[in-house]
């Protein structure tokens, strides 16, 4: 049936009752968090007869639509009298702040949970308790309603009258979205060499419900590969929506790029962008309260006929378009595009909005969730980038700043960050003349202080905030959460520099939880144009036996590429030696082809070391730029916008391997002439590094090739990519490093990468 619209009770009371404004100066405060433990707390004291974890669901028929509303309610209490629902909420606010009228949203819940029960039992009256537990003293405080079945049976159905201008609005686009990915045609004339086996294995992964590992070199057309399935899977009714994740800005436009496309050729499908808070706040400040900001002030109030305007009006919801309704309706176009997320067919973001722990779409049930998919761009970042996100630290100076700022003051937050700062101070003296400590066990000791010191923050954060205050009750906060996924994957790690103490919950390997994550959705499409070796990838990433992996060859002839070996020594003892012999080979690269280069090096220093020699001589018809560490984005744009055709002389870009600039950029035909890469890559030698090598290799695979090998030469294949873009691109690329030449980097270069001729020191 068409007419049918599935949603949760709590979905649907948020959407009608919540009111308000956004504040997030002090999370913990504002929305009441449902704490399993307190829950279970509570739940503990009920009697035998009574039941626990309920779950309830009923039918509304309502002008022609039929609402299937399920929830699961925290208790049904069997008194002498009658049954009673109990709805737990914790807080962390004194509950004699809270009065029976403080949540109006919690009590229209509670109030649905009764109606499907005394319609299911067939009850003339019903009770309605809510239960707040406050979070630290786990003092509870309750209030008792009785009702009748015809008065929940009205405030129900006055419930679903207001959502159905909604529910319609999605209703009459989801069967326009259907019909239309129905018909949807693959939007070029023609596949390009590998598309179609491509999309094909993308699609039939959907279909399986199977993981993909795809390693699809440049020019396959990895976006619209990837979202035509989707959409084409949208319309066959596998899946309600996709989150196409990626770390960078420019895959993003790329995927809005394919979104549009498709529009234009008769697909009607909704799609958000999610943008980083501070980069579409409106205000100087990014300050999220009522009292700052007039987009947050009232936000809950507005935001529901915001998102019937914008939702009606628009299909591509990206920066512009929503900066342009939020400021018709007075909303913050951040909460904004988050809260659209929750309703699109397609939502763009960043990884984190989907594997980050402290701050995933967390509004998105299990069952949404085995109705999406998940195209993962440029998935060789999401190794590193997740082993960031599943780690945690802290310093040891933010907790002595606090001792000092609280003496005096408040003498419980005082003894709290004392007792932390001495705890550092005792693993500074643990750790003797070494600048570092590694616990494979996590220190139980730190995380009973840690417990203390958010008890006592919070209390602090009622009455009054300091950003010291709270930036580290959340990093605390982060550190218990951490703590809490910490297993044999893990270690503790304390880092030594001059007063400074660094304690982090360090993340060895990701591929558990991004394993974990995966298995909530119905299918993820991990892919890359560099996924050199896809085995170890699969591995990094949490795959397993059964998913699929496809390794699509380079469309363009590889004659397009004049690709060069040198083999001369870039490591760290021989770089002054080989220097010389470095310059020598850029010069004459350079003086032989005219045109635009860009050069890649391992480090800054070895990056300007070599820059400095190239310029000691004149360097007749060649202008240079440099990368710096500190660049804007204006001036990394004026750095790409340098790489123009037609110029009378020759530009060569200096720029770092796994910077801004070798990976993730276009320059298509004559902007760019020539590559070339110094150094096969390999992330600087570390304690860090080291402890990923030995845990792989007590796992008993390659530690080395895992912790260093292998994310280097993913950067030199990264750096190489820029260079061939298109089929008609054609270009240079040199290779400076003896390591190229030996079976273990041989086998890791692409196929279109081994016609190389090897150069010695007389050049090309």
């Amino acid at each position: 049936m068409t007419n049918i619209v599935r949603i949760s009770v709590r979905g649907l009371v948020e959407y009608v009752y919540r009111s308000g404004s956004i504040d997030s100066r002090f999370r913990s405060v504002t929305p009441l968090q449902e704490g399993t433990k307190i829950h279970q707390a509570v739940q503990s004291s009920y009697k035998e007869s009574d039941e626990k974890e309920v779950p309830l669901a009923c039918e509304i028929l309502f002008e022609g639509l039929v609402f299937k509303i399920e929830g699961r309610c925290d208790g049904v209490i069997h008194e002498e009298n009658g049954l009673m629902i109990d709805e737990i909420k914790s807080t962390s606010r004194p509950l004699a702040e809270i009065t029976e009228e403080s949540y109006l949203v919690y009590w229209a819940q509670a109030k649905f949970y009764a109606y499907i029960l005394a319609k299911e039992k067939n009850l003339e009256t019903i009770k309605i308790r809510l239960t707040y537990v406050q979070t630290e003293s786990k003092e509870i405080k309750q209030f008792v309603a009785e009702s009748t079945f015809k008065e929940l049976e009205a405030f129900v159905y006055d419930t679903v009258q207001q959502y159905v201008p909604f529910a319609s609005l999605l209703k009459d686009h989801a069967e326009k979205r259907t019909e239309s990915a129905k018909k949807l045609a693959f939007p070029f004339p023609s596949y390009r060499s590998g598309q179609r086996d491509f999309a094909g294995a993308v699609y039939k992964s959907i279909l399986a419900e199977k993981k993909l590992f795809a390693m699809a070199p440049t020019g396959t057309g990895k976006t619209i590969s990837t979202t035509f399935p989707a959409v084409k899977a949208l319309g066959e009714g596998l899946i309600d929506r996709f989150f196409y994740v990626t770390a960078k800005t420019i895959t993003r436009t790329a995927a809005e790029d394919a979104l549009y496309l498709m529009k234009e050729k008769g697909l009607q499908c909704k799609a958000v962008t999610i943008t980083a808070k501070d980069k579409v706040c409106f205000q100087d400040e990014t300050i999220c309260s009522k009292d700052h900001c007039e987009f947050a002030d009232g936000y809950y109030d507005r935001i529901n006929v915001a998102i019937l305007d914008i939702f009606a009006n628009e299909t591509m919801m990206n920066r512009e378009v929503m900066a342009v309704y939020a400021r018709k309706h007075r909303v913050c176009p951040f909460e904004f595009s988050i809260d659209l997320a929750y309703i699109a067919d397609a939502i763009i973001c960043d990884y984190n909005y989907l594997y980050d722990p402290q701050v995933s779409l967390k509004r998105f049930f299990d069952e949404q969730k085995r109705k999406s998919a998940v195209l993962v761009d440029e998935a060789h970042n999401l190794v590193d980038r997740a082993r960031e996100m599943f780690s945690a630290q802290l310093l040891k100076s933010d907790f002595l700043q606090l001792k000092r700022d609280y003496k005096g003051k408040n003498s419980y937050l005082f003894e709290s960050a004392k007792a932390i700062n001495e705890y550092f101070l005792q693993l500074k003296k643990q750790c003797g003349n070494q600048p570092y400590l590694v616990e494979r066990v996590l220190q139980e000791e730190l995380i009973i202080l840690l417990d203390t010191f958010v008890a006592e923050a919070e209390r602090e954060l009622l009455e009054e905030s300091t950003s010291l205050l709270l930036d580290t009750y959340f990093l605390a906060q982060a550190f218990l959460k951490t703590a809490k996924l910490f297993d044999e994957r893990y270690v503790t790690f304390a880092e030594i520099e001059k007063s400074e103490v660094r304690v982090k919950l360090y993340c060895l390997d990701p591929s558990y939880l991004l394993g974990q994550a995966a298995k909530h959705y119905r299918s993820t499409i991990y892919f890359s144009a560099t996924f050199m070796p896809i085995s170890f990838y699969k591995d990094m990433l949490g795959g397993e036996k059964a998913d699929y992996m496809l390794s699509i060859p380079s469309p363009f002839l590889r004659e397009h590429l004049e690709l060069y070996i040198q083999p001369v020594s870039t490591r760290y003892h021989d770089r002054e030696r080989s220097k010389k012999i470095i310059v020598r080979t850029i010069r004459e690269v350079v003086r032989k082809r005219r045109g635009n280069y860009l050069i890649f090096f391992p480090s800054y220093k070895y990056m300007t070391d070599v820059y400095e020699e190239c310029i000691l001589e004149d360097w007749e018809g060649v202008r240079t730029i440099v990368q710096s560490q500190t660049m804007s984005e204006t001036e990394r744009e004026e750095f790409l916008a340098s790489f123009e055709t037609g110029q009378d002389d020759s530009l060569v870009g200096f720029a770092v391997l796994g910077g801004i600039f070798s990976e993730g950029i276009d320059l298509k035909g004559d902007r760019l002439t020539g590559v070339i890469v110094v150094g096969v890559g390999l992330p600087q030698i570390g304690v860090d590094r080291d402890l990923i090598k030995d845990y792989y290799n007590q796992k008993g695979k390659n530690g080395y090739d895992y912790a260093y090998v292998f994310p280097g030469m993913n950067k030199v294949l990264q750096a190489g990519g820029r260079l061939i873009r298109t089929e008609e691109d054609q270009g240079i690329l040199v290779l400076i490093e003896d390591r190229f030449l030996t079976d273990k980097y041989q086998r890791l270069l692409p196929y279109e990468w081994q016609h190389f001729k090897v150069l010695d020191e007389s050049g090309l």
